[in-house]
């Protein structure tokens, strides 16, 4: 049997015997984890970024601030007599700063300099051919229009954020992969060299009668630990990324077009979750490794 202080005494002196390279270990999982994490995070935004554009609308009318009654009844009786308009609903000034709050609620400055008068309303067009070209002809009808601010269609606001997240997670994503295998292998080395250093004295606990989990168990601690370390380090990156990156893109030059692209903390929460249990699996796996290959049964 053995104990828990002296399981914690073991592990923290192997990691001080090989300090450096438990360090080098650390940073890696983390940098592996943090750019996965940043991948998963891209999507969780593009998703929410383009949410707006569900249920078929094609395009969005977004009206001044300030219309007036007149110039917004001419865009509603266009929008009844257009043969190419197939639905559309408006989305008062209340309504647009409501989901202009949902957008920015984690980000309390932004709110902190609008108000409601300044938020437009808006018109999403359901258009009866969703062939692109045709889309646009159609929308292309209310640009300049009285009190129509600007008109944005969906094909391109997606087109726009999809690119730029694929682009971005394909980088990420082969890169995450290719460090957590280099991970791997130094949790692994690591053990080794740890292994290495104590070879003597696991031959004289085996005379002694120590169990095989007396043996191993301090050298797997010690490969959890460097996982859970970069875990940390990842998590960090990761609130980093999204407050720092991911938010800004919702500033006020591109509010139309990424007014959504954001990350919610249900998901953030889910991320950081993966994440640890990702940096879990790969020290386990090397731990497990570096026992089977270097203390013999």
């Amino acid at each position: 049997m053995f104990s828990f202080r002296y399981v914690l005494r073991e592990t923290g002196q192997n990691l001080w015997r090989n300090i450096l390279l438990a360090v080098a270990t650390v940073i890696t999982v983390g940098v592996s984890l943090a750019m996965f994490g940043g991948f998963l995070l891209f999507q969780r935004a593009v998703d929410s970024a383009t949410a707006r554009w569900e249920d078929g609308v094609e395009f969005i009318v977004w009206m001044n601030a300030d219309v007036g009654t007149a110039e917004d009844a001419g865009i509603r009786n266009q929008l009844d007599e257009s043969p190419g308009v197939l639905d559309w609903q408006y989305v008062d000034r209340l309504a647009s700063y409501e989901e202009f709050r949902d957008f920015f609620e984690d980000t309390p400055e932004v709110l902190d300099i609008a108000a409601e008068q300044d938020i437009p309303p808006y018109y999403r067009i359901v258009p009866i051919d969703p062939d692109p070209d045709v889309v646009e002809e159609l929308g292309d009808q209310f640009k300049g229009r009285p009190g129509v601010r600007t008109v944005t269609f969906a094909g391109d606001v997606i087109r726009d954020v999809q690119n730029l997240s694929d682009r971005a997670g394909r980088v990420l994503f082969i890169g995450s992969i290719i460090l957590l295998a280099a991970s791997t292998l130094l949790i692994l080395n690591t053990l080794a060299v740890a292994i290495g250093n104590r070879r003597t004295e696991i031959e004289i606990m085996r005379l002694v009668g120590a169990t095989k989990a007396f043996i191993r168990v301090p050298f797997m601690l010690e490969g959890l630990v460097q996982g859970l370390l970069g875990a940390a380090v990842a998590m960090t990156s990761n609130a980093l990324l999204r407050n720092y990156v991911i938010d800004q893109f919702s500033d006020a030059d591109g509010l139309r077009l990424l007014a959504g692209f954001k990350v919610d903390d249900a998901a953030m929460f889910q991320v950081n979750l993966l994440v640890l249990i990702i940096a879990v699996g790969v020290a386990v796996v090397g731990a497990n490794l570096a026992v089977a290959m270097h203390i013999n049964d």
